[in-house]
């Protein structure tokens, strides 16, 4: 069963930071000066709701410390701004990058927030000019809009789409050629990367990440891990989870931790190859 809680501090995450930077991520804080591995991503990366996520279960199986450099909502946006965290990354033994959505990042489009890219913080005169009649003072998140906009006009949304899609490749390929160190890309998604369509599917996560786009920026990573969790994993949802009555819905929507140690399991002989 889940923990419910009334309030949303259901679990410490001990926020810390590292070189510098303004990003708060979870704890316990890792000695850099140590060996190390790195995970580096988003939500999920991150633990959100859950007790012992997967950057902790490699640290117990690996016997070595592993620094979390997961982020609430992260696109890649996050990262690729902060040089000296990146320069603190590269240093790490071995690093897991989780493959995130294209819809939280800055584009020609429109702009998010430099550390929570969930945030729309405004669009562009080309986004005006292709959807004119969208009043865009009602959007606070990319999610939200996306999905408001491909309602409006799914040929017009394309346009949008394919924008997305060319500034994710391009920005991933920044991040991982920033990285030094050696690199596993991981795909963490209930299906493996979808064949690119005529129209954009946004029920599928990582959103609008398809099969080309992964193709495309795989050669820079050290080497590629499709983890798509099994059935009875994902059968157990929320079991384990820690979160508020008011957060069940955001839970839903996430691994849980079965789904964790399964990816864990997955990630450790991976892992031990390189370090």
């Amino acid at each position: 069963m889940a923990y419910a809680f009334p309030g949303a501090g259901a679990l410490d995450y001990s926020p810390c930071s590292y070189a510098g930077s303004r990003i708060l991520f979870r704890g316990p804080k890792a000695d850099l000066r140590e060996p190390f591995v790195a995970c580096l991503g988003g939500t999920e990366t991150y633990g959100k709701f859950i007790p012992t996520p997967f950057p902790d279960l490699l640290e117990e199986m690996l016997d070595v410390q592993v620094a979390n450099f997961g982020c609430v909502n992260a696109g890649p946006e996050v990262f690729v701004r902060e040089d000296a965290l990146l320069e603190s990354v590269s240093h790490a033994a071995a690093c897991v990058v989780q493959i995130t959505g294209a819809q939280n990042l800055t584009n020609r489009y429109y702009s998010v927030h430099p550390r929570r890219n969930d945030r729309f913080t405004g669009p562009t005169p080309l986004l005006r000019a292709l959807f004119r009649q969208v009043d865009f003072t009602e959007f606070s998140f990319t999610r939200h809009m996306i999905h408001v906009l491909q309602g409006h006009s799914a040929d017009r949304f394309e346009v949008l789409a394919e924008e997305l899609r060319s500034a994710w490749v391009a920005r991933m390929k920044g991040l991982l050629g920033q990285l030094r160190c050696p690199t596993v890309l991981l795909w963490l998604a209930d299906t493996p990367p979808p064949d690119p369509g005529k129209r954009a599917d946004l029920s599928g996560e990582p959103m609008l990440v398809d099969r080309e786009m992964v193709a495309a920026v795989k050669p820079l990573a050290t080497t590629y891990v499709e983890v798509v969790p099994s059935a009875a994993a994902r059968a157990k949802g929320a079991e384990g989870m820690a979160f508020g009555p008011l957060e069940a819905p955001a839970a839903a929507r996430l691994p849980g931790p079965a789904v964790h140690y399964e990816l864990a399991k997955r990630l450790v002989p991976v892992l031990r190859q390189m370090i």
